[in-house]
């Protein structure tokens, strides 16, 4: 019955093979890593599955789907296509989908394209709208390349090299 010269054997061993473990199987997964409260993690998280974060996190996660819990913490960006903030996030948030409900604390910066915020979530930093978040990642620019004045290249005022109106600057004739 077990023995290697059956045939009957080997045509159901040729016909069902074992299940390999690889990396995309393992994306089929409907079940999450979940990091439980008593673990500390010190560096970065990636993955192509979903992440259930209820202790702390320092570095950065990315995955499709990220929830960090009520009593989790992770100081660090999260780059998701989904995230769920329950707990404390002080680091940049980039996904399509953002949720953060009312026990959410956040100090950092959010990118999205679509953002809820329940009553009684704290959220400190800037709030960014993008169709497309995730690819824009290395596309956008810094706050201080947004904001930051051209350095003075010469003695010349602003107006002359182009970076203010020239009727700010030097004032209208007339």
């Amino acid at each position: 019955m077990f023995s290697k010269g059956n045939k009957d054997s080997n045509r159901a061993g040729a016909a069902a093979p074992a299940p390999k473990s690889t990396g995309r199987n393992m994306t089929r997964s409907n079940t999450p890593s979940i990091l439980s409260a008593d673990l500390a993690i010190v560096g970065s998280i990636k993955t192509k599955g979903e992440v259930q974060l209820d202790g702390m996190v320092e570095g950065d996660i990315q995955a499709v789907t990220v929830t960090v819990g009520e009593k989790a913490s992770v100081k660090g960006e999260i780059t998701a296509e989904q995230i769920t903030i329950r707990g404390k996030v002080v680091g940049k948030l980039r996904a399509r989908q953002i949720q953060l409900s009312s026990t959410a604390h956040i100090e950092g910066d959010i990118t999205h394209s679509t953002l809820a915020m329940e009553n009684g979530a704290f959220f400190e930093g800037q709030c960014h709208h993008d169709t497309d978040p995730l690819s824009a990642r290395k596309q956008a620019p810094t706050n201080q390349q947004q904001h930051a004045p051209a350095p003075p290249s010469s003695g010349k005022p602003a107006a002359a090299r182009g970076n203010v109106p020239a009727d700010s600057v030097l004032g209208k004739k007339g």
